[in-house]
């Protein structure tokens, strides 16, 4: 199973949309610039997460959309079967029709438990998880900046020091 971009970019645009909506709603134009996903494309998503029940939206000068339900509420399933439909691997494991060799198939075993185990990861991983997360990514980023900051400005201090040496040898000569 390969995800869309439907998935990804909803998925990216969802967990922005539970960071920032507050007691406003979030724009679609707000959500696009950060995540740097089309406007055009962005709205289609949002309405099958609209129509999924993922989401809400107000009309008007204020408008936009909010979580129609809290964050722990909606698992990383829900966003994604919202927007690709069905997440099973393969068809071939005796579910809803399958191949015709369904019942004397010795790997719609394996088959079932690739669709379980990819179901039970989707489903146990919550909104308010990945939040955290964007979180704390954000930090780590924030201090990788600050530290390269610093080894930049100790990189120029040297440099400094090392061509004030190299004036004073050369005045020496």
């Amino acid at each position: 199973m390969k995800l869309s971009t439907k998935g990804r970019y909803g998925l990216r645009a969802l967990i922005d949309l539970a960071q920032h909506c507050g007691d406003e709603a979030v724009s679609i134009s707000s959500i696009a610039a950060r995540q740097k996903i089309s406007e055009g494309y962005l709205e289609q998503l949002v309405a099958r997460m609209k129509k999924a029940g993922l989401v809400t939206s107000t009309r008007g000068a204020l408008g936009g959309y909010r979580l129609a339900k809290p964050a722990h509420e909606i698992s990383v399933g829900d966003v994604l079967r919202a927007l690709e439909g069905d997440l099973r691997a393969v068809e071939c494991s005796g579910e809803s029709g399958g191949c015709r060799e369904a019942d004397l198939c010795v790997t719609k075993y394996v088959w079932q438990r690739i669709n379980d185990s990819i179901a039970r990861t989707v489903d146990e991983i919550r909104l308010d998880q990945l939040v955290e997360e964007s979180r704390e990514t954000e930090r780590r980023r924030e201090a990788l900046a600050e530290h390269s900051g610093e080894k930049a400005c100790m990189a120029e201090k040297k440099g400094n020091k090392r061509r004030k040496q190299e004036d004073g040898s050369a005045d020496i000569s």
